[in-house]
């Protein structure tokens, strides 16, 4: 049985919560980034960093923490023996509820169901966190489940649903086990949950036992109940599937999508812009292919409402698909509710972290560990660039800007050696540059010859701003003696307003994006030529990312073998190099789009795109 836990389960740990506030550098700072990682999803990197932490700080008393944060990652992954020796690890007084718990989960991984029901029914259930409690709760219907006492271990599994975030892993092992179970407890389990998604699983393997056994009308009237029932419950396309057998219908709408955009509200621009790329992209899929429909709601960026959308866009309007949204709230709200309905959902968002959310989840939008991964690459591997400076904003983006790039730089074999931050409404640089060039800010100026004679301390310099703060900054790197110095810049660099205003003082750099409008791509032409002539207005990336959007749902449900929800996720989880006007895209198994960014160069006052 799967053991994998998603590791949103565990944000709100006390691992995170009990640890020290860090200071930049310090041990305590290693062991807070390497448990931030593993909150991420991102166990690799995590252990990296906490592995390090332990090997280095083998006398600090955070120790027992970052061994119980290395046993839960390997917990997390299926391999409760690497698990097991860190445990190990934990001095049997520092042994909480936590580690306990892992013992416990664990041992039922390893078939002991009676001895885990014994450790896991021991636990003060008040000293774990939410998201531990709902693992208790689950892991208690597992072992109930393997020693054969099903309604016991529904009782558990309905606890587990109640309060996970996440439940589709929940509901996936009451389905097993409804499955397996003999008709009278499924009555029972009707009767006992009903108001549940266990009653309404439990209703459904009893309309398709009757249908196995040609009690029909029985079936349908089961099946029927399942469907007019608006309780969430993942296996509503079941349902659907028995009753389309029982009466030669068709209850999935194959031909339609749904679209949740801001449309009203203070995001309405943005939506109104994302509708008219979908709006074109679907207008030339329907001029020679059996025309589908989309049925635009408006979402308003609000979460609630987004929720109430996904949900009736899934049930009553039975689309087969939805895109969207654009903001992070409302996105987020929205995949939850997706994965609950069992739906796809591509979204636009760049919130943090939503494809984690459940394997219905997708998301194709630019984001920033796109382009910090895409500036590392061409620096390193292209450039041949191996040190980097950083001047960044004390804004989230500058900070994660920061992170990303210098994670990437790494990895792809170079080091970031210098960084500075600067206030957001920051007009003055002079004291960040004299210290990424590691000069005293307050020590007299040097004459102009000695400035000139001082080569630049690393080989390029990321500034992830936008253009207007970038051209602020860019003459006065030469002012205070920087010259000569690569830069490096992110998608917001990309406006008319850097050229008129900076000038020379940005000839030569680089900048990343996820759509180029003067590209020379066939592809992004055809697009941006289409696109003026249906609205009279160049297109922006917003546009685009919609175009592909819609582009890539449009061209799965073209293939003959994407009937159903189940068929389009499992063909947009491998989709592999479709060519997008934001780049070719495939999707990786996390649901994150990977794709080719345009890299763009300033060079004589204008912008060319760099070919690596």
């Amino acid at each position: 049985m799967g053991l994998l836990i998603a590791a949103a389960f565990f944000t709100g740990s006390a691992l995170a919560q009990n640890a020290p506030t860090a200071v930049s550098g310090s041990p305590e700072a290693d062991y807070r980034r390497g448990v931030e990682l593993y909150q991420a999803g991102r166990y690799e990197d995590a252990l990296t960093h906490l592995r390090g932490f332990v090997i280095s700080n083998y006398n600090s008393p955070l120790l027992p923490d970052a061994y119980l944060t290395l046993a839960r990652i390997f917990h997390d992954q299926n391999q409760c023996g690497e698990a097991a020796l860190y445990l190990e690890r934990v001095p049997v007084a520092k042994r909480g509820p936590e580690a306990r718990l892992i013992e416990g989960s664990c041992r039922l991984a390893r078939g002991d169901a009676a001895e885990a029901r014994e450790i896991l029914s021991a636990l003060p259930e008040g000293k774990l966190d939410s998201a531990d409690r709902v693992l208790l709760y689950g892991r208690m219907g597992e072992a109930h489940a393997r020693l054969e006492q099903p309604l016991r271990a529904l009782l558990f599994y309905r606890r587990a649903l109640e309060q996970a975030q996440l439940p589709q892993r929940w509901f996936e092992e009451v389905h097993r086990l409804l499955q397996g179970a003999s008709e009278p407890i499924l009555e029972e389990a009707a009767f006992m949950f009903r108001g549940s998604g266990i009653a309404q699983d439990a209703k459904l393997q009893l309309a398709q036992r009757a249908f196995e056994r040609g009690e029909r009308h029985r079936a349908r009237q089961l099946a029927e109940h399942v469907l007019d029932d608006p309780t969430l419950f993942p296996y509503r396309g079941e349902a659907s599937a028995l009753l389309d057998r029982l009466t030669g219908g068709a209850w999935l709408q194959r031909d339609v999508l749904g679209v949740i955009l801001p449309l009203s509200g203070r995001y309405a621009t943005f939506g109104e812009l994302v509708q008219r790329g979908m709006q074109l992209a679907l207008d030339l899929h329907n001029r020679s292919n059996s025309p589908i429909t989309f049925l635009f709601r408006d979402g308003a960026a609000d979460p609630d409402r987004t929720a109430r959308a996904v949900s009736t866009l899934a049930n009553e309007d039975r689309v087969i698909a939805i895109a969207g949204p654009l903001t992070g709230a409302a996105a987020q709200s929205a995949a939850q509710q997706a994965v609950q309905n069992r739906v796809p959902l591509l979204t636009l968002s760049q919130h943090e972290g939503l494809p984690a959310t459940g394997d219905v989840v997708f998301r194709n939008s630019l984001t920033n560990r796109m382009q910090a991964q895409a500036l590392a690459r061409y620096g390193v591997e292209t450039r041949g660039w191996r040190t980097f400076g950083v001047l960044y904003p004390e804004s989230r983006l500058g900070q994660e800007m920061l992170s990303r790039f210098s994670e990437e730089a790494v990895q792809h074999g170079g080091r970031v050696v210098a960084m500075q931050s600067y206030p957001e409404k920051a007009t003055d640089f002079r004291r960040q540059i004299k210290r990424l060039m590691g000069k005293d800010p307050d020590a007299p100026e040097a004459d102009a010859k000695e400035k000139r004679r001082s080569p630049p301390p690393f080989d390029a310099l990321l500034i992830p701003d936008y253009a207007d703060k970038v051209a602020l900054i860019a003459p006065q790197l030469v002012f205070y003696g920087l010259e000569g110095v690569n830069l490096l810049g992110i998608n917001g660099w990309n406006s008319p307003d850097l050229l008129r205003q900076a000038g020379r003082f940005v000839e030569g750099a680089v900048f990343v994006d996820g759509f180029f409008l003067e590209s020379p791509s066939p592809a992004v032409r055809e697009f941006v030529a289409r696109y003026r002539q249906a609205y009279g207005d160049d297109p922006t990336i917003l546009e685009a990312q919609a175009f592909d959007t819609a582009g890539i749902l449009l061209y799965l449900l073209s293939r003959p073998d994407v009937q159903n929800r189940r068929e389009l996720r499992q063909a947009l989880a491998s989709l592999r190099n479709y060519p997008g006007v934001t780049g070719t895209t495939s999707f990786n198994r996390r649901g994150e789009a990977e794709k080719e960014l345009f890299l763009i160069r300033i060079e004589k006052g204008g912008l060319q795109q760099v070919h690596p």
